[in-house]
């Protein structure tokens, strides 16, 4: 507590790095590749409840409970993306967002994973109120070993 004080007392505390400052809040739907940063920026945040709701009705991965409890050893995530890839369908867009990440546990370890989030976008001039943003439709990942970049794939081979 004493240094604590010299410190704030000498100006030397806005020096010292920002160790548990979560990063700022992103929420962009715009684009494929935006909704996915978007979801690891909640999981970054630790905001469970928002990450789930990027994900289409009936779309997560499991329940609720189950999929924030999955969280729960997890520090950080970094994610990297590849080029999206779109096609239309019955009114809809979706686009498929290779992705990587190196999702780094509560005591350090580092587990890397790769694969493939496919995104819907209804159109919007088409849908009624409440109009539905442009949501998760699918992820398919498995854990994978190596650099973050050097795990992005095709994700038409999947």
């Amino acid at each position: 507590m004493k240094t604590l004080c010299v410190l704030l007392a000498t100006g030397m505390l806005s020096t010292l790095p920002a160790l548990a400052a979560p990063p700022a809040y992103l929420d962009d739907r715009s684009t494929a590749t935006s909704l996915v940063k978007s979801f690891y920026n909640a999981v970054n945040r630790h905001e469970y409840a928002r990450a789930y709701s990027y994900f289409a009705p009936g779309a997560a991965p499991r329940p609720y409970a189950q999929f924030a409890a999955g969280y729960a050893d997890t520090a950080a995530v970094k994610v990297a993306t590849g080029h999206e890839q779109s096609e239309g369908a019955a009114g809809s867009t979706y686009t498929t967002v290779p992705v990587a990440i190196d999702a780094v546990s509560a005591n350090g370890r580092h587990s890397q994973f790769a694969g493939c989030y496919t995104t819907r976008l209804a159109d919007p001039s088409i849908q009624d109120p409440p109009v539905v943003p442009m949501v998760i439709f699918s992820a398919k990942l498995h854990a994978a070993r190596g650099g973050i970049r050097s795990l992005l794939g095709n994700c038409s081979a999947d």
